[in-house]
């Protein structure tokens, strides 16, 4: 009978040892993992590059960081920078990865770890060489709301999962980056990687994996549904798009019970478990945004870097890797191109 959910495991974000931060990439999502490390946490950033000074300069006007450059090599080489978080556009993750190890820093990339699984063991096997930690910030699985959806999974709340249901869409203008295929647009990166994620954390790497898509326009995709079936024959069904807007929901089908997330099941926000008999219990927790819960990513790494560890437990570079396998996989069966990582 469910009675209870386990208790969140993850630490106080500000227990964690402070590292000194610097930013390349100065956009979107960097301002808000800056006002998330500020707000939530005792780690620094002292430092954000762009290959714009000016750009590099707003930046850290608006989110109160002392030193701006027009470069990222200069902030590589800074002494005051400990680990890079890396935000450029996902076709530059590779190289910014690759050149801020090359300097002996410790990397936490925005997911997707590189355009493809290829170049995410590049990175992988560049800071394993280099002895410095590299980790994807798919900020999702840091959460404590997962950390309690782990806990469900292993112990056996569910019974054995043969479903995973998940989909992510959100509408976009053609205006938005989304759409630039020179950037490699279209939902599957930026949406479609939380769905894949999720699945591949619940069932494993998948064994057989059938996709079709929808184009947005002429060049570039606006949708993709997957099936994928694990080895022990469970199936995930997936949906990611950029044309409309979904429920964003995310269902765990086991012959015991249901765990069900609501949309967006990627941010913070509650879940309930189902049993089959009717009775429910609910982890209680206020929805949020990525504001409110990009810095459990940074502050793991930072115990990792302090514990002299090479990458993370709770999001392994290898689970990264493996996600990516399934994203090429995909383009291949939907037929989209990306350009080359530079």
């Amino acid at each position: 009978m469910i009675t209870a959910l386990p208790a969140a495991r993850v630490p106080d974000p500000r227990d964690a040892p402070t590292m000194r931060w610097g930013i390349v990439g100065p956009g979107w999502i960097a301002e808000r993992f800056a006002r998330s490390l500020r707000r939530f946490t005792d780690q620094q950033v002292t430092a954000v590059a762009s290959r714009s000074l000016d750009r590099a300069q707003a930046f850290a006007g608006r989110t109160g960081i002392d030193t701006a450059y027009g470069s990222y090599d200069e902030l590589y080489a800074s002494d005051a920078v400990d680990i890079v978080y890396v935000a450029t556009p996902h076709t530059e993750h590779r190289s910014c990865a690759l050149g801020a190890i090359a300097r002996g820093k410790h990397v936490l990339v925005e997911k997707p770890l590189a355009l493809d699984a290829a170049g995410a063991t590049d990175i992988a096997d560049a800071a394993a060489r280099a002895g410095v930690f590299a980790g994807e910030a798919m900020w999702t699985r840091f959460l404590p709301k997962f950390d309690v959806i782990d806990s469900v999974l292993s112990s056996g709340m569910l019974g054995r999962v043969d479903t995973v249901i998940a989909d992510h869409g959100e509408h976009f203008g053609p205006d938005h980056r989304i759409f630039d295929p020179t950037l490699a647009g279209g939902p599957l990166l930026d949406l479609g990687t939380y769905v894949i994620s999720l699945a591949y954390t619940v069932l494993g790497p998948p064994a057989t994996v059938s996709a079709v898509g929808l184009p947005a326009n002429d060049e570039i995709n606006g949708q993709i549904s997957a099936l994928l079936t694990a080895e022990s024959g469970a199936h995930a069904v997936l949906t990611t798009t950029m044309t409309s807007t979904t429920p964003t929901t995310a269902s765990l089908c086991g012959t015991e019970a249901t765990l069900h997330v609501p949309g967006p099941f990627f941010m913070p926000g509650p879940f309930t478990v189902t049993a089959h008999s009717g009775a429910s219990v609910t982890y209680d927790e206020a929805p949020g945004l990525q504001v409110d819960g990009l810095h459990y990513a940074a502050v793991d790494a930072s115990r990792a870097i302090a514990d002299g560890r090479l990458q993370s437990s709770v999001h392994p570079l290898a689970d990264a890797v493996g996600t990516l396998a399934v994203l090429d996989e995909l383009r291949t069966q939907v037929g989209i191109e990306f350009p080359v990582s530079r």
